[in-house]
C-alpha cells in the first residue's frame, strides 16, 4: 500500500507557522518517491484527494458533501478552499510583476530597512591607500509597514452543501481570491505613489500638453529616473488608451506582437501593465528591480466550521499582506 494512505490527517496540520497542508504532507509524503509512477504528476494534496475519491473537476465532480465523509477527508477542506482562492488569485495577479522582493513574517508588525545615498555617496569613488573606505548606512524604517487584512465569510446552507457540485464551488473561491489580488495591487499602487508613511512619495513629472501623452514625456520620464531602469509602467485603462495609441506603438512589429500574444510593450521597452484600479490623470514609471518589497503575514487562511441551529456551513477566507518602498527615487509618475 503506498504512503500517502496510511497517513492520518488533522487539524493540528494547520497549525505549522509558514507552511500549508500540502507543505506539511509533502514533508510526510515527498512526491520525489513518485517520480516514474501514475501519481508522479500530483503533489502531496492531490494524492490525498485520490485516496478518499474526491473528483474536484471535470463532469464527475463530486458535491462538496464527499470532503465530509470521514474525518480525515474533513480536514483537507480547507486547504482545498485555500488552494482555489490562491488559484483566482494568481489568475489576475501582476504583483509578481511589480514586486522586488517578497518576506514573510509570523506576526503583524513589520519595520522595512531604509539606506540613505546621496548622489556623492552612489559615484563609489576611488579610495587611496590607508584612506578610509566610505560607508553606506542601513537603517530600519521610524514607520512599520501597514498590513491590510483582507477576506470574505463564505455561507452556505446545509442543502447548498450537499448538492453543490465542487467544480461550481470552485469558481465562487477563484472569483473570491481575484477579489483579493486586485485589492493588493491597489495597495501596491498606493504606496508606489503616495509612499509608505516613511516621507517617500514618488517624485511626479508632468507632460508637456496637459490631457495627453507624447514619446517626448516618456522619454522625460525615462530621463528622470536614472540611474534607475525604467523597466515597467502602470497605466489606468484611459493612459492605456491613449498609449496604444500612439504612433510608435502602430509599429508593425509591435502591432503582430500585440495581436499576437497580447503583450504591450512600450516604445521604452518597459513591461505596460493595466492596472483598472488606478484612479486620476497619471502613469507610474519604475525599476521593479529595487522600488517594492511585498510584506504577507502568512498565506491564504481558511477557517471553517458549522453553525447547527441555523444549520450553516461557514468558511472564512483571509489574507494579510502590505506594502513597503524600497528605494523612493527609483518610482515616478508622470501625470497628463
Amino acid at each position: 500500500m503506498a504512503n500517502f494512505e496510511n497517513i492520518t490527517i488533522e487539524k493540528g496540520m494547520y497549525q505549522q507557522k509558514g507552511k500549508t497542508l500540502t507543505d506539511v504532507l509533502e514533508t510526510l509524503d515527498p512526491s520525489e518517491n513518485y517520480k516514474g509512477t501514475a501519481l508522479s504528476n500530483l503533489d502531496a494534496f492531490s494524492r490525498q484527494l485520490k485516496r478518499f475519491d474526491i473528483k474536484v473537476n471535470g463532469s464527475g465532480s463530486d458535491c462538496v458533501e464527499k470532503f465530509f465523509q470521514s474525518s480525515d477527508s474533513a480536514a483537507l477542506f480547507p486547504e482545498y478552499v485555500s488552494r482555489a482562492v490562491r488559484q483566482g488569485m494568481e489568475r489576475v495577479d501582476i504583483l509578481p510583476q511589480i514586486v522586488a522582493t517578497v518576506t514573510n513574517i509570523d506576526g503583524m508588525d513589520y519595520r522595512s530597512i531604509e539606506s540613505d545615498m546621496t548622489d556623492d555617496d552612489k559615484t563609489l569613488k576611488p579610495v587611496g591607500e590607508g584612506a578610509v573606505i566610505p560607508q553606506t548606512k542601513i537603517k530600519t524604517r521610524e514607520n512599520l509597514v501597514k498590513l491590510h487584512k483582507r477576506g470574505r465569510m463564505l455561507v452556505a446552507s446545509y442543502e447548498a452543501v450537499r448538492f453543490q457540485r465542487i467544480d461550481l464551488f470552485t469558481v465562487t473561491l477563484r472569483r473570491i481570491g481575484e477579489y483579493i489580488a486586485r485589492a493588493q495591487l491597489k495597495d501596491a499602487i498606493d504606496v508606489l505613489v503616495n509612499g509608505d508613511g516613511n516621507a517617500n512619495p514618488a517624485a511626479n513629472v508632468d507632460v508637456a500638453a496637459s490631457g495627453s501623452i507624447t514619446y517626448a514625456d516618456l522619454l522625460k520620464l525615462w530621463s528622470q529616473l536614472s540611474p534607475y531602469e525604467l523597466n515597467t509602467i502602470i497605466a489606468p485603462t484611459d493612459a492605456m488608451q491613449k498609449l496604444l495609441s500612439m504612433s510608435e506603438m502602430q509599429d508593425a512589429n509591435a502591432g503582430l506582437d500585440f495581436q499576437a500574444s497580447g503583450r504591450m510593450i512600450t516604445p521604452l521597452g518597459a513591461s505596460l501593465l493595466h492596472a483598472p484600479e488606478m484612479t486620476g490623470s497619471k502613469i507610474i514609471g519604475f525599476d521593479k528591480n529595487c522600488a517594492l518589497e511585498m510584506v504577507q503575514a502568512g498565506n491564504v487562511n481558511t477557517d471553517y466550521d458549522k453553525l447547527i441551529d441555523r444549520q450553516l456551513e461557514r468558511a472564512a477566507i483571509t489574507c494579510t499582506a502590505g506594502f513597503s518602498k524600497i528605494f523612493a527615487d527609483s518610482v515616478k509618475t508622470l501625470s497628463y
